[in-house]
């Protein structure tokens, strides 16, 4: 009985003095995931409009078309906001050429 006592008192104490590691998202990680996920989501859109308008069905294209120029502008922030928290330079030229094709599905339909 003592050696059971003794063992699982040890191991609780193990389990108390040992650290443990929280994996939670850094901030970096957040926008990195953001962005990804925002412009997968408005390309998924595009996509489904795409196939939409071939297949001859006009059903709230404008409305989805704007939805995902929305998206695609809110994921380059999130990405600019990402190269801000690393403190590295952004590629501007890409980023502003992405920018100007959002604005463009967002403001021409």
């Amino acid at each position: 009985m003592n050696i059971s006592f003794l063992t699982f008192f040890l191991n609780l104490l193990i389990l108390i003095i040992t650290p443990t590691q929280i994996s939670a998202d850094t901030a970096l990680d957040f926008y990195i995931k953001d962005f990804y996920s925002k412009s997968n989501e408005a390309s998924q859109i595009l996509k489904e409009i795409e196939t939409n308008l071939k297949e001859g069905s006009r059903k709230k294209a404008c409305t989805r078309q704007r939805k995902a120029g929305r998206l695609g502008l809110l994921a380059n922030k999130s990405l600019i906001k990402a190269f801000e928290i690393e403190g590295t330079k952004p590629p501007i030229k890409s980023i502003e050429a992405s920018q100007k094709k959002w604005e463009s599905i967002l403001n021409e339909c």
